[in-house]
């Protein structure tokens, strides 16, 4: 059993333990950069399901049995395949886990799959829920991938999601995270706002521009996963632009917007991106939810929020709050922080697309 001082988010180098002693399974060697700060980058396999839906194992069955009874075509994504807009795919992972009983993982999307509106999740053999693992898990691990505005190529070894790995409960109090918002401000503004995490808001008043975020286009070409700033933004997404401190939200669109506040994750900490609330509107912000240690920290970056509209229009404000970050104590310092050691697309970012646009 872990122990208050060993409880907490599992580092870079913890991980790259857990693959040498073989609580991490591989299937083809360790990819440069993919062990990140506090997780690790998941790939894609060489065959992708189209499925009928979306589903869970559920208890004491396996994903491959529920393959059978759902699969309507197997596609070979080793050299490049399409996965259409609308369709749910499922993807074997080179990566299972054979995780020791106080271990325990929750993964999420990554911060570039987010930002396409790709709905990427993460299932396992027995699984009830997407995207937690249980303590103790053996077994093999699926991608569940649904794109939702664009059309994507992808090819095997694709990294899509992360895995992040928990020893115990870390989860910083109020109080904890009142304490050192004091000695070193976690957010910018004049209050923090602090309630079950740190909270948020949406900015709709940006400063020297009234371009305050995108919407996807609902008829788009496709979308080449690793083709890196190269795709002209007006071909995928219209600006949207406001002097009024508002906007409406139609039903079904995708907005890309950004946090009125600056966040900083301590090197010690790692922060989520807590699960969208009924009572705060007709919408859900944020699919990629992990924030490693060190983004933000000094140099200020604001959160890019992936929003979808639900079923009726909706009136956002500028200054709404729209979320909040659960911030969690790291087991141990990481080697490598977000944006200094290692090459971070989105440290000290603003409003921005995906890192496939110019």
């Amino acid at each position: 059993m872990a122990t208050d001082q060993t409880r907490g988010v599992l580092p870079d180098h913890r991980i790259e333990a857990m693959i040498a002693e073989g609580q991490i399974t591989l299937t083809a060697p360790p990819a440069e950069t993919q062990v990140q700060p506090a997780s690790l980058d998941l790939r894609l396999g060489p065959v992708a399901y189209r499925v009928r839906a979306s589903f869970l194992a559920g208890k004491g069955a396996r994903v491959a049995d529920r393959l059978a009874e759902f699969e309507m075509h197997k596609i070979d994504i080793s050299a490049g395949a399409v996965l259409e807009k609308g369709c749910v795919y499922v993807v074997p992972l080179m990566e299972g886990l054979n995780l020791p009983q106080d271990i325990s993982a929750v993964a999420n999307a990554k911060s570039s799959t987010g930002r396409l509106d790709l709905l990427t999740r993460t299932i396992t053999d027995s699984g009830t829920e997407f995207d937690r693992i249980a303590h103790g898990y053996n077994g093999p691990l699926y991608a569940e991938i649904c794109p939702r505005s664009f059309s994507v190529l992808v090819r095997a070894g694709a990294r899509l999601n992360q895995i992040r790995f928990r020893q115990g409960q870390a989860v910083l109090s109020d109080d904890e995270l009142r304490t050192r918002h004091a000695e070193s401000p976690l957010v910018s503004g004049e209050t923090a706002v602090i309630d079950e995490g740190l909270g948020f808001s949406v900015d709709l008043k940006r400063e020297n521009s009234t371009l305050v975020g995108y919407r996807a286009k609902p008829h788009t070409g496709v979308i080449d996963l690793d083709r890196i700033g190269a795709y002209d933004a007006r071909d995928f997404w219209e600006e949207i632009h406001t002097d009024q401190g508002r906007i409406i939200l139609d039903p079904g669109a995708f907005y890309i917007l950004v946090s009125r506040e600056e966040v900083s994750i301590p090197p010690d900490c790692a922060a989520e991106m807590s699960p969208y609330l009924a009572m705060v509107g007709e919408f859900r912000v944020h699919y990629a939810g992990f924030f490693d240690p060190g983004f933000g920290h000094g140099q200020p970056a604001r959160g890019v929020l992936e929003v979808r509209c639900h079923e009726a229009p909706f009136v956002l404000e500028h200054g709404q709050v729209v979320g909040r970050l659960v911030y969690e104590r790291m087991e141990s310092l990481p080697s490598t922080l977000y944006g200094r050691e290692i090459a971070s697309n989105y440290q000290g970012q603003g409003l921005k697309l995906s890192k496939h646009f110019k």
